[in-house]
């Protein structure tokens, strides 16, 4: 009797653990018998797994804070590259952090060179560093894109094999249509200030200050800040000096204010595209400490916003370093807030956005499923399971 099929999923942190549990559900559901292992969190902990370690060891982005924990990424890249080659699985999943995952996969891909490797979520190969692309060829064999436009920038780059499977939003797209039960009053405008601690600490001051303007210029109106659990608190007290008392949202909440905001105020990263497929017309900021402002040469976009990238043209305007200031978010928000040329331009990108994300389909998890199975069949008829 053939042994269960046995698939290691690595992910290196919370985003990823989300995306590896989806996986984990999708593949059961092809397979119910199949067997997992890996590094995780508490989403595939609920599916099965059962972690190396805590996702906190290795859950730390950027090129300083990477640098700063070097010596424990290294000890937990050799231990789970040596777990991957004692359980011999019929295909190991990476997922995301590139940092953490890419190193293990290069150790298993030499001690095991016919083990299919498979990469959910591509590293921004699109944006810098595209060199990477190439290089990962070598121990890749499939990525699984999250964003359309991917799969022709591998393609261009000369990297692995790319499919789009969609991005995980979704299979969230009702949770953020707005519908006319959700019409409020008074405007609502969203601030997302983002969900690290430095992103909070560089930006939230200057949002403070942009509203400061806009009610100058517009009246005061409601305003809303979703804020994830872990900085909350640093939130709370940057909150203090602004000119409104905000109404704090929870992750559990956030989409339903989503569909009920007039315009938004966000710091660039995911939840752009949220609220791109919310329809909510936004201005967009981002700073990094001087040292990686530094390697901005290597950056190859024109545009740090998905929605942009996505669509294909600059609707959304954004403000980085030095040019985010008060005055320009608050000169940008005040058109998006009333009606007129600049929000229908928005609202038009935001529909070609929503038709290029659902090119994938309904259910990613199930696409990405479809892929990773292939592998492990391959694989498996090559051992003569």
């Amino acid at each position: 009797m053939a042994r269960p099929q046995r698939i290691f999923i690595v992910a290196g942190e919370a985003s990823g653990d989300e995306l590896g549990a989806l996986l984990m559900r999708a593949l059961r559901a092809v397979h119910p018998n199949i067997q997992f292992a890996g590094v995780g969190s508490e989403a595939m902990k609920r599916e099965g797994v059962e972690s190396l370690f805590p996702l906190s060891d290795i859950s730390v982005m950027g090129l300083l804070p990477v640098l700063a924990r070097l010596p424990q990424l290294i000890v937990r890249i050799e231990q789970t590259a040596r777990a991957i080659v004692d359980t011999a699985p019929d295909c190991l999943v990476i997922v995301d952090s590139p940092d953490f995952t890419h190193r293990v996969a290069r150790r298993v891909r030499r001690a095991l060179p016919q083990l299919p490797i498979v990469d959910y979520v591509s590293p921004t190969v699109w944006a810098w560093r595209p060199g990477r692309a190439r290089a990962m060829r070598n121990y890749i064999d499939h990525v699984l894109a999250l964003l359309p436009f991917e799969p022709a920038a591998y393609a261009r780059l000369g990297g692995p094999a790319c499919s789009y499977v969609g991005h995980p939003l979704i299979e969230h797209l009702e949770e953020l249509s707005p519908n006319l039960s959700d019409r409020r009053e008074r405007p609502l405008l969203l601030v997302l200030p983002g969900s690290r601690a430095a992103e909070v600490m560089r930006l939230l001051p200057v949002y403070g200050e942009a509203l400061r303007l806009l009610f100058k210029e517009i009246g005061e109106i409601d305003v809303a800040v979703p804020v994830v659990s872990h900085v909350e608190n640093l939130v709370r007290d940057g909150l203090r000096n602004w000119p409104v008392r905000p109404q704090l949202v929870s992750k559990e909440e956030k989409f339903l204010a989503f569909r009920s905001a007039r315009a938004a105020l966000v710091t660039s990263g995911v939840a752009t595209l949220e609220l791109a497929l919310a329809n909510v017309p936004m201005a967009v900021a981002y700073k990094v400490s001087r040292a990686e402002y530094l390697l901005k040469f290597l950056v190859s976009i024109d545009s740090i916003v998905l929605p942009n990238l996505i669509a294909g043209e600059n609707a959304v305007p954004e403000f980085l370093q030095s040019g985010a200031t008060p005055r320009a978010l608050a000169d940008a928000l005040t058109p998006l807030v009333r009606s007129g040329p600049s929000r229908d331009a928005q609202l038009t990108a935001f529909a070609r956005v929503r038709g290029k994300i659902l090119a994938a389909g309904r259910c990613p998890s199930a696409q990405a499923a479809e892929i990773v199975l292939r592998y492990a069949a391959q694989e498996r008829k090559s051992r003569g399971c």
